[in-house]
């Protein structure tokens, strides 16, 4: 693919910008009633943005704070991820922060039967489940027994981009494909391409223009680049200590072997001097204490030396 004008929308300021601000709230509302089929009645029509902050006293942290979270007309709320590495117990992190929101609500009067529902997708530049092959994943709360949707206040979707198979814009058939080409491509995507994603999709081609990098005020590029730096000053730190996790094992390798080998060495003179004491006739309560083998490691030896 050519060189884009687009930047990466998996960039946590450039999704933000698309999915996470007031003038773009037509594309967030676009993508998850895409994402979730919603037509008709059930479509969202409006969406109020709500603090992305989970937990007041570890705010500063990153993993504390969810890219979107959003409120519906209906009440539901909605938690839009994006994961750009894959991080360890990132399925459990998805149920804390659903979780959180969900307790969130009964702050204001526990009324429980008030409780919405809680809607989280995440859209992951990874494997986050190996063992399913396709990249769509949908969760609920199942009876085991009836397959029962009685628990309906937790939903889950996991967007993995890596195992997306589409490749060629023309291959694209319904709007999510679009939608997961756009996270995985758009900064590989030219004009000519561009025209033929889009075809009668004015919002999508409104989220690709949002990524157009003439459309960034230098401030705003600036910041771009900045999260791009931390996100490779990341994995390069993250390379410099597998690297060295590897150097340190090979030395402690190096070094055990030698241990070992001296020990060996040691135990092979004390057998080679016993042997020559059990020649000359030297009792063996003599070869124990001079060599420091037992007095069955000894026996042992008689008993070979004799066959």
């Amino acid at each position: 693919m050519a060189l884009s004008k687009f930047l990466d929308p998996k960039n946590d300021i450039a999704f933000r910008r698309i999915f996470g601000t007031e003038k773009n709230k037509d594309i967030l509302i676009h993508f998850l009633n895409d994402i979730l089929n919603f037509t008709g009645k059930n479509a969202i029509q409006d969406i109020e943005f709500l603090s992305t902050i989970q937990d007041p006293e570890i705010a500063s942290k990153k993993q504390s704070i969810v890219d979107v979270l959003c409120r519906d007309s209906t009440g539901v709320q909605w938690i839009i991820e994006m994961q750009v590495a894959k991080t360890k117990g990132f399925e459990k992190r998805a149920q804390y922060y659903a979780a959180k929101a969900y307790s969130r609500q009964a702050d204001k009067g526990d009324q429980y039967h008030d409780l919405k529902e809680i809607i989280f997708i995440a859209i992951a530049d990874c494997i986050l489940f190996p063992d399913k092959s396709e990249y769509r994943s949908k969760h609920t709360i199942r009876d085991e027994d009836t397959n029962e949707h009685d628990l309906k206040d937790f939903y889950f979707v996991f967007i993995e981009l890596p195992k997306f198979p589409k490749t060629k814009e023309d291959q694209l058939s319904n709007i999510v494909e679009k939608w997961v080409y756009f996270f995985k491509y758009a900064d590989e995507t030219g004009e000519e391409e561009l025209e033929r994603i889009i075809g009668s999709d004015v919002i999508i081609k409104k989220a690709y223009e949002e990524l157009n990098r003439f459309n960034w005020s230098e401030k705003e590029f600036i910041a771009y680049e900045q999260e791009v730096k931390r996100i490779r000053d990341e994995q390069a730190a993250l390379a410099q200590k597998l690297d060295d996790a590897k150097k340190e094992g090979k030395i402690e390798g190096k070094i055990e072997g030698k241990i070992e080998g001296k020990i060996e060495g040691k135990i092979e003179g004390k057998i080679e001097v016993a042997k020559a004491m059990l020649t000359n006739n030297v009792d063996i309560s003599t070869i124990v204490k001079c060599t420091g083998l037992s007095v069955d490691e000894v026996q042992e030896l008689i008993q070979v030396e004799e066959k």
